[in-house]
């Protein structure tokens, strides 16, 4: 098999590079699916493989002894590492789970998921990314088979179940390598993850983290006049007035219980100590924790919508103001892992896989996962400013650049910049560039990148010898 020339296969090695495979071929492989996936991710498998050969060469690798879901994700996570350890400024780890619903597959080694109706897996997701949001890559997967819990069951024997779901946080973190010195890793997850067991983990193991918090805990804070006070977490935050010298406008995206919308924030916060329940629920010692907790609230939000509220727990130091501001924005970046999740579902299909048993589902998860970083990567490169900049020959295939600019203005562009690549390739998938409109998503520049890639193909055919220059 030879492999193709060009963007798509340099950034599958850039991703899967190192893999051992126990076979050259079984490499290659890998890296060719992968470069077909990126020139049309959209669809099923065989829309991603127009070729049934390459299609076949895919399920073969899916089937192999030698290709596992732990292999594919150790080979993306630790090229992703190394990312990690060459950027400068602070990385977020962005922690989460998804749900991949896989009930009209017969395979018979699938957790129940949703309201127990439903079969599928659990991913347990880590997205690296720096603090201003540009993505490194995937940090680590977990795939998880939701237990079923009897009614007879003691709290001792779900407490030490080795499957307890609760334990996917503190395991997701156990495969991830510690910060160098020097060097800010932070872990960021949403409210599934105010776990004492995760606190209390991430503190024992040197790590850094922002929780938002979802239980109202007790909690310990030391007065000015040297007593302690005995109090419960949420209520003392809010009863905490805005200690922010003015309130900071931030631009929210779409969520499941909100519209996309710019938001005023107001903010307090403090340093307490929280104190472990009674009745422990994992494994770790009971010595009260020293955290900062930071609340941000919308004091006036629109007409018919929620307000913002956010209660952050955090083991980074909170000196002033500004240090409270940077965890909220930590915090705020988390929405570009549900983002992804989105692209790994609506962009490429990941529940649509037809396979037969768990053993190759979870390879082609792997895959998959890894491969729709790509719309995010393309959706960030469009905001860039100084990426938008570089030539656009530089960051793509001088032939894209001459079919969608033909496109646009019947006619080569090799001068164009990144941005007006870009800019033509949100058109084509529909964006109509108007005042009110926000920025080009990755949804919108998918669909213009599945037009553009059949186009280039078109090109191909027609003058194979011209385009091979290109």
């Amino acid at each position: 098999m030879k492999l193709p020339n060009g963007f798509a296969v340099d950034w599958a090695i850039d991703h899967f590079g190192g893999i051992d495979l126990g076979d050259k071929r079984r490499n290659d492989r890998l890296y060719f699916s992968v470069a077909a996936m990126i020139e049309h991710p959209e669809g099923s498998l065989p829309a991603k493989f127009r070729d049934p050969a390459a299609l076949d060469g895919f399920y073969r690798l899916m089937n192999s002894e030698h290709v596992t879901h732990d292999a594919l994700i150790h080979a993306a996570a630790r090229n992703t590492w190394r990312r990690m350890e060459e950027h400068q400024g602070t990385v977020l780890i962005l922690h989460d789970d998804t749900v991949l619903d896989y009930s009209t597959l017969s395979i018979p080694d699938l957790g129940q998921v949703g309201n127990g109706n439903g079969r599928g897996l659990y991913a347990h997701n880590s997205l690296a990314i720096t603090a201003e949001g540009t993505v490194l890559g995937l940090a680590g997967q977990l795939l998880h088979k939701r237990r079923k819990v009897k009614k007879t069951e003691s709290r001792a024997a779900r407490k030490n179940a080795r499957d307890r779901e609760s334990r996917l946080w503190t395991d997701a973190c156990k495969l991830l390598p510690v910060a160098p010195e020097g060097k800010r890793w932070v872990d960021v997850a949403d409210r599934g993850s105010d776990v004492m067991e995760f606190l209390a983990y991430e503190k024992g193991a040197g790590r850094e983290y922002v929780v938002r918090s979802k239980h109202n805990r007790n909690v310990q804070v030391c007065q000015p006049d040297g007593t302690i006070l005995s109090t419960k977490l949420h209520d003392y935050i809010r009863s905490k007035t805005v200690m922010s010298s003015r309130p900071r406008t931030y631009d929210l995206s779409e969520s499941a219980d909100r519209s996309a919308r710019k938001v005023e924030l107001s903010m307090s916060w403090a340093m307490l100590d929280l104190i472990p329940p009674r009745q422990p629920r994992g494994d770790y010692e009971r010595v009260p924790l020293r955290v900062w907790v930071v609340r941000v609230w919308e004091a006036n939000p629109p007409d018919g919508e929620k307000g913002i509220e956010w209660i952050l727990l955090t083991n980074v130091e909170v000196k002033g103001e500004e240090d409270a501001w940077e965890r909220v924005e930590w915090y705020i970046q988390r929405w570009k892992v549900e983002e992804w999740h989105k692209g790994m579902k609506t962009g490429m299909g990941i529940e649509d896989l037809q396979f037969t048993t768990r053993d190759s589902l979870e390879p082609a998860i792997a895959v998959l996962s890894v491969v729709a970083l790509w719309l995010l990567e393309m959706r960030d490169g469009s905001r860039d400013e100084q990426k938008r900049n570089q030539k656009a020959s530089e960051c793509v295939p001088l032939l894209w650049v001459r079919v969608l600019s033909s496109w646009r203005h019947r006619c080569f562009r090799d001068e164009w910049t990144y941005g007006e690549f870009v800019h033509a390739l949100a058109r084509l998938g529909g964006h109509q560039n108007r005042k009110s409109d926000h920025p080009p998503g990755w949804i919108v520049l998918w669909r213009g990148w599945s037009q553009l890639q059949a186009m280039i193909a078109g090109a191909i055919a027609i003058q194979p010898d011209n385009c091979a220059e290109t």
